[in-house]
């Protein structure tokens, strides 16, 4: 992975077998991010979406393999308890044309993932809600 830092906007390349969250997560910390959205394309060939179940208020997750295009990524950096966390959701397309996607728990880079990182001035906090079992935004 490499980055760089145009003002409030990074642009990173995320190589071959890295795993898009730990990657995001180490730019994160470097960069001191407490807000940011998040932005990327590119292509993976193991990654894990969920959906989450209302009633059960869990998510169920499934995992995919093969030749995939990433459709949209999308999803923001906040903080809980004052430390980092990280929000994303991925569509990708198969070599069929279907598209899957869901919450992003897991992707491992098949050519490249280009990312883009807007850092936003301020900070917004999470807090679990037992009504819906997430942890929602909590601005301080």
């Amino acid at each position: 992975m490499e980055y760089a830092r145009f003002d409030n906007t990074i642009a990173a390349r995320i190589d071959r077998g890295e795993e898009i969250l730990e990657e995001l997560k180490k730019i994160a910390l470097a960069e001191d991010i407490r807000l940011a959205h998040i932005s990327a394309l590119g292509a993976v060939g193991d990654f894990t979406v969920g959906v989450f179940h209302t009633a059960e208020k869990q998510y169920h997750a499934r995992r995919f393999t093969g030749d995939w295009e990433i459709v949209s990524l999308v999803g923001n950096i906040t903080r809980m308890k004052g430390e980092y966390y990280a929000h994303l959701h991925m569509s990708a397309g198969g070599t069929d044309g279907s598209v899957v996607g869901g919450h992003l728990n897991r992707a491992v880079v098949s050519a490249t993932c280009e990312m883009f990182i807007t850092v936003l001035n301020g900070t917004v906090e999470r807090r679990f809600d037992g009504d819906t079992g997430l942890n929602l935004f909590e601005f301080i």
